[in-house]
């Protein structure tokens, strides 16, 4: 028997010590919890408010009918079509009436009243209620609304209301967890979440906005977008959709420019922002390769307006600015975002690429007031055409054409064939560089066009009606 257990140990205890040499199995992984947001609707909840807006119409009646007839109607006793019966004199149903106009969100950024919301939520409104959370209306007075950015600030004579508390956007990461709470529908206080599906999401002039998943409808906007520390990172201001509904992608503004419009509604009732007087396009990749850029950044000038600040600096259509007081252009549409963030009256350095190299200048930022380009003369003269070179035919312009263009050379374009007409070229174009280098006449564009080599691309600088771009003219392959 002792045998037997002996002969047991010596077969054990190898294969028990080896079990206790090897490593231990890795632990599982810990599971996912969801989060939470309970404890942050409670919160910050009570700083979300509905607005509900009205605004002032006359009856139909009053604008359809015909002077004549409606006074025909009158002396006749039969009543005015789409409007009540007349009680109480002739003016009472001429008189404006009061009717609903929309309902939008909003949300307390200081404890004495002042609520930030979309200004389409208010624009055009006669009368704005804001309800709080515990069922208080208080009516509300317009401070400001700057329609570039679509925010607003309305007050309500109130005081120790709860407060929402500001986050820093810049600091939000794509996948990263948010919550909304609006008044979709009318429904107050409704709560949705969802994650930040992209950031930097270039669909307006002065905003890039924050892209996300969070179920934003009709009502929702003007609401505030939180992260998970209960911190307001955006305003809920814009859906995609096909229906009018909820399709998957929303849009907020981001908090740290909403703020910095709102302090100057507060101060002043508007806002104001510099302005260079451009026009710009963004730089694409083929043409970044063209012209020498290299990387497919800055924003391109398309028209220069006559006696703007760009124009005094010496900004010329074509070329492409890269940077605002060192402040990389990456996009074109940061370009505005960066000049308009600049008080009027200061001085600022553009740089510019320019026929292949770079350089920098100064220019004084001028207030924003009308955006509408100065309306430049087309070319109307006729001279010599040059022969065709690149599958152009051009002829050189007149003195008095390049003084109503603000040109000092070029070619008007004649004829189009073959690989230009591909690119995209027009009768009436005027050509102002081919290769980075400036036109002065049809005669040096037939030169510098017969040098090109026919196996690579030529890149040309065209100016059409009142604006340039780059367009590049490929050969046969």
């Amino acid at each position: 028997m002792l045998g037997a257990l002996a002969l047991a140990a010596a077969v054990l205890c190898p294969v028990f010590a080896e079990a206790q040499a090897a490593p231990a199995a890795p632990a599982a992984p810990p599971a996912l919890v969801l989060p939470d947001f309970s404890e942050l609707v409670e919160r910050v909840g009570p700083a979300v408010v509905n607005i509900r807006t009205t605004e002032r119409v006359r009856s139909r009646g009053a604008q359809d009918l015909d002077p004549g007839i409606e006074e025909f109607l009158r002396r006749f006793g039969i009543p005015l079509p789409n409007r009540p019966t007349p009680r109480g004199g002739d003016d009472e149903d001429s008189a404006p009436q009061t009717q609903p106009r929309g309902v939008g969100s909003g949300f307390i950024i200081s404890a004495d009243g002042y609520v930030l919301t979309n200004a389409h939520v208010v624009d055009g409104a006669e009368e704005v209620v804001v309800t709080l959370t515990d069922k208080r209306e208080l009516k509300a007075r317009i401070v400001g609304a700057d329609t570039r950015t679509d925010v607003a600030v309305v007050k309500i004579d109130a005081t120790g209301l709860p407060a929402v508390k500001i986050g820093d956007a810049s600091r939000l990461k794509v996948g990263e967890w948010v919550l909304a709470i609006g008044s979709p529908f009318g429904l107050d206080n409704t709560v949705t979440a969802g994650i930040v599906s992209a950031k930097q999401r270039d669909t307006g002039d002065y905003l890039n906005f924050i892209q996300t998943d969070v179920a934003i409808n009709p009502g929702n906007s003007g609401g505030p977008l939180l992260n998970l520390r209960g911190e307001v990172i955006g305003i809920n201001s814009q859906i995609y959709s096909r229906s009018g509904g909820f399709m998957g992608i929303s849009f907020a503004i981001p908090i740290d420019d909403a703020i910095r419009v709102s302090d100057q509604l507060r101060a002043t009732g508007r806002v104001v922002r510099g302005r260079i007087g451009v026009q710009i396009a963004p730089v694409t990749q083929e043409v970044a390769d063209a012209i020498g850029l290299g990387k497919a950044a800055g924003a391109l000038v398309r028209n220069v307006e006559k006696d703007s600040p760009a124009e005094k600096a010496g900004v010329e259509a074509g070329d492409i600015i890269t940077r605002v007081d060192g402040k990389p252009v990456e996009r074109s549409g940061e370009l505005p975002r960066l000049v308009g963030a600049i008080k009027p009256g200061s001085k600022s350095t553009l740089t510019v690429f320019r026929r292949g190299a770079t350089r920098e200048l100064a220019v004084t930022v001028a207030e924003f007031a009308d955006d509408r380009p100065a309306r430049v003369a087309q070319p109307d003269g006729a001279a010599p055409a040059a022969k065709a070179a690149l599958g152009l035919t051009v002829t050189d312009l007149g003195d008095a054409q390049k003084r109503q263009l603000g040109l000092r050379g070029g070619v008007r374009v004649d004829a189009v064939e073959g690989a230009a007409a591909r690119a995209g070229l027009r009768p009436g174009d005027v050509i102002l560089s081919i290769d980075n280098t400036e036109i002065t006449d049809a005669r040096q564009f037939q030169a510098l066009a017969s040098k090109a080599e026919k196996s690579r691309a030529v890149s040309v600088l065209v100016r059409r009606g009142e604006g340039v771009n780059y367009l590049v003219i490929r050969p046969t392959r």
